[in-house]
């Protein structure tokens, strides 16, 4: 039964990255407008789960430096992966869909497959526990996934396409949520390493890509509004910390 309920808790997450269907209501120039605020609270997101949950957390598993290798390792492999996987594709620096889109798609699929894993192992431990563990999940979730959809939207894709990729990228969870329960014994060691290169990666995206965005707007208005969003965007991670 308790499993049932882990796949049914991972699905639940999964549907919380649906949350950009409301970006499907608003029409383009309006959409347009904000593109930058979602960036800026996706960043803000990215840098306070990366510092204030993955990195914690691993570090309670593993107190050694191991650990800020691990994130140093994720850090260099989203670099990798920009410059001669993504990059490839562009012409002269010159994209249909950035590579940002794409990368944040790796790093959301890589922290859904850890989210989905802690709750499968939190639901093999008992029923009550794994709805708890849910329920913390899903806040820190939704102003995550609100951001996601406008960088992928922000990096070229259309609202459709942005809202299908990032559903998959979410339904790693589910993955996850299986890995977690069938062998919860052993999900300990597994999370020892995908936390801080989650993390790793996490601090990539933001400090590489969408800060850099940021720094490109030239109106003051958006500029200083993008940043309050950026730091909104560390403030809800906080108080999610706390909650928990």
């Amino acid at each position: 039964m308790s499993f049932v309920w882990a796949i049914s808790a991972s699905v639940v997450v999964s549907l919380i990255s649906l949350i950009g269907i409301f970006g499907l209501l608003l029409n383009e120039k309006i959409l347009d407008k904000i593109l930058i605020l979602l960036v800026g609270i996706s960043g803000g997101a990215l840098i306070g789960g990366a510092f204030l949950h993955l990195l914690p957390e691993a570090l309670e598993k593993s107190n050694s430096v191991s650990t800020y290798l691990y994130l140093i390792a994720g850090f260099i492999l989203f670099f990798v992966m920009e410059r001669y996987l993504l990059w490839r594709h562009c012409h002269e620096g010159k994209c249909e869909v950035h590579p940002v889109s794409y990368l944040n798609l790796m790093g959301d699929g890589i922290h859904n497959l850890i989210d989905g894993v802690i709750i499968g192992a939190s639901f093999a431990v008992n029923v009550k526990f794994g709805i708890v563990t849910t329920m913390a999940i899903i806040l820190h979730e939704i102003p995550q996934e609100i951001g996601d959809f406008g960088v992928l939207v922000y990096g070229g894709m259309n609202k459709y396409k942005a809202l299908f990729y990032n559903f998959l990228s979410a339904l790693t969870a589910v993955i996850g949520s299986l890995i977690g329960y069938i062998f919860a014994e052993e999900a300990g060691s597994f999370t020892k390493f995908i936390l801080p290169f989650a993390a790793g990666g996490f601090i990539y995206i933001a400090a590489c890509d969408l800060i850099p965005e940021m720094h490109k707007q030239v109106d003051i208005k958006k500029a200083t509004l993008s940043m309050l969003f950026f730091v909104t965007g560390i403030v809800l991670m906080l108080l999610v910390k706390m909650l928990h």
